[in-house]
C-alpha cells in the first residue's frame, strides 16, 4: 500500500514539475514526462508516448487559458500550425498502425526516435541564439506568404514527431517561431506554441487511445500535479529568466537521450 501510493506521489510530483516547466517555456512536455515515464517509472515507450500524449493535451489546454487570459496567444499563427499538422498527424498515426503498435519493433522505433528527439531539442535549446542569429536575417527577407507557407511546413514538421514521441511541439516549435516572426515577444511565442500543441497532441493522443497506448491510471496522477504546475508556471513565465531554464532542461535531455539510446 505504501509503495502504491509513493508511486502515485512520483506521478503527481513529476506532472507538478513538467507542467510548470510547460508553462514558464512551451518546453518540456514530452521531452521531460516520455522519458521520465520509460526511465523511471518503467512504463513501455509506446504505451509512455500515447499516455503523454493525452496528458499534454489537458494540461496545456490549462495553460493555454492562462495565456489567452493574459493576450500572449497569435491565433492566426496557431492556426496555420494546425493546417500542416493536424492531417499529417493522422496520416503519421495510419502508417504507425501498420506495424503493430504495440510490438517489439514499433516500441524500438519509439525509443530510436524519442532518444534523437532528445538530443536535438537539447541541442536547439543549447544552440537557439546562434541559430537564431545566423539564420534571422535571411528569414526576414521572406515575404508574407513565404512564411505563410513555412509557418504550415512546421506545423507539417510536428505532425510527423509529436505522434511517434511526443517530442518537438516545444523546443522546435518555438525555435521556428522565433524564426519566422522575430518581432514578437517570447511570451507570445511560447503562448502560441502552447496553443497549438493542444489540438494536435489530443488527435495524436486520440488516435493513441484507439491502438489500446494510453495508461488512464497514470494519466490521472500526472494530471493532479500538472494542472496546477502548469497554472504556476504560465502565471510566472513573464518573469522568469529564460537562458537559465534553457540550459537546465539541455542537460537534462541530454542525459535522457544518452540513457534511451543506450
Amino acid at each position: 500500500m505504501l509503495a502504491a501510493s509513493n508511486l502515485a506521489l512520483g506521478y503527481a510530483l513529476s506532472g507538478f514539475v513538467t507542467g510548470a516547466l510547460v508553462g514558464m517555456t512551451g518546453v518540456g512536455g514530452g521531452s521531460l514526462m516520455t522519458p521520465m515515464l520509460v526511465l523511471v517509472f518503467g512504463t513501455e515507450p509506446s504505451v509512455a508516448v500515447g499516455t503523454d500524449l493525452i496528458y499534454a493535451s489537458i494540461t496545456k489546454t490549462a495553460g493555454t487559458a492562462v495565456h489567452g487570459l493574459g493576450r500572449t496567444i497569435e491565433w492566426r499563427i496557431v492556426g496555420l500550425l494546425a493546417m500542416g499538422s493536424l492531417p499529417m498527424a493522422v496520416l503519421t498515426l495510419l502508417l504507425f498502425s501498420r506495424f503493430g503498435p504495440n510490438s517489439i519493433a514499433a516500441n524500438r522505433l519509439i525509443t530510436d526516435i524519442l532518444s534523437a528527439m532528445l538530443l536535438l531539442t537539447a541541442l536547439v535549446l543549447v544552440f537557439r541564439s546562434w541559430i537564431v542569429g545566423h539564420y534571422s536575417r535571411r528569414v526576414a527577407l521572406f515575404s508574407a506568404e513565404t512564411t505563410r507557407q513555412m509557418t504550415i511546413l512546421v506545423g507539417m514538421m510536428l505532425g510527423v514527431l509529436v505522434p511517434l514521441s511526443s517530442v518537438g511541439a516545444g523546443a522546435l516549435g518555438a525555435t521556428a517561431l522565433i524564426l519566422l516572426y522575430p518581432d514578437l515577444p517570447m511570451a507570445r511565442i511560447v503562448g502560441s506554441d502552447i496553443a497549438h500543441a493542444v489540438p494536435l497532441t489530443l488527435a495524436a493522443g486520440i488516435g493513441h487511445i484507439i491502438l489500446g497506448l494510453t495508461n488512464f491510471g497514470i494519466l490521472l496522477f500526472l494530471l493532479s500535479g500538472s494542472i496546477p504546475g502548469i497554472v504556476l508556471g504560465s502565471y510566472v513565465a513573464p518573469r522568469v529568466p529564460d537562458p537559465l531554464l534553457r540550459y537546465l532542461l539541455a542537460g537534462t535531455l541530454l542525459v535522457a537521450g544518452g540513457r534511451l539510446a543506450l
